[in-house]
């Protein structure tokens, strides 16, 4: 692994443990085994290293699920392939997952995070009409609200990024499998 990946695994996993506002690039450049001067060779600061974290995740999602948007399948296959997009994510990328779910607040901070901040946007915007798209087909009960619903579903799929473990007792399949289930059909008994 080259000296770049490095410091970009290392600073992934204290900005997980520590929080990205509570980390400094002592602290990545400690982890790495380097002076933190070295890091300005690769980086600007610690906002780029966490840039390049989170941007690729940020884009495949986005993309992921416009390729989803975009297919032929039912309103409720394309919400299974969208939570089961979206919850896939979290394994093997955990830890990006969960610093780019945990640390929203820090990305008014610095412009440069601007982008991430309107791929989420968009990403939100597309599970809307996810939504919307279902209500209009029928496949949806039409009297709520498809953004808050979108938000209600992505809140429980981005909880993950509080208790999830890849090592713990579920998998990511069996969290699919029951997401989308309380999602389409409910909590109540039939």
């Amino acid at each position: 692994m080259g000296r770049r990946n490095e410091i970009l695994k290392r600073a992934t996993e204290v900005f997980e443990r520590q929080g990205v506002t509570q980390t400094s690039l002592e602290d990545i450049a400690r982890a790495v085994g380097i002076k933190r001067e070295a890091i300005y060779y690769y980086f600007k600061g610690r906002h780029d290293i966490l840039l390049e974290i989170l941007l690729p995740q940020s884009q495949a999602l986005l993309s992921g699920l416009h390729d989803i948007q975009q297919s032929e399948a039912s309103a409720r296959d394309k919400l299974h392939s969208a939570v089961e997009h979206h919850l896939l994510s979290y394994n093997p990328r955990y830890l990006e997952m969960s610093i780019a779910l945990r640390e929203d607040h820090f990305f008014g901070r610095d412009g440069r995070l601007g982008e991430i901040q309107l791929i989420w946007r968009d990403y939100g915007k597309l599970w809307t009409r996810l939504i919307e798209d279902g209500q209009r087909s029928g496949e949806f009960r039409g009297d709520l609200n498809a953004k808050l619903v979108s938000y209600g579903v992505l809140g429980m799929c981005n909880w993950l990024s509080r208790w999830f473990s890849p090592d713990g007792p579920l998998t990511i399949e069996q969290i699919i499998d029951t997401y989308f289930k309380l999602t389409v059909e409910g909590l109540a008994a039939r």
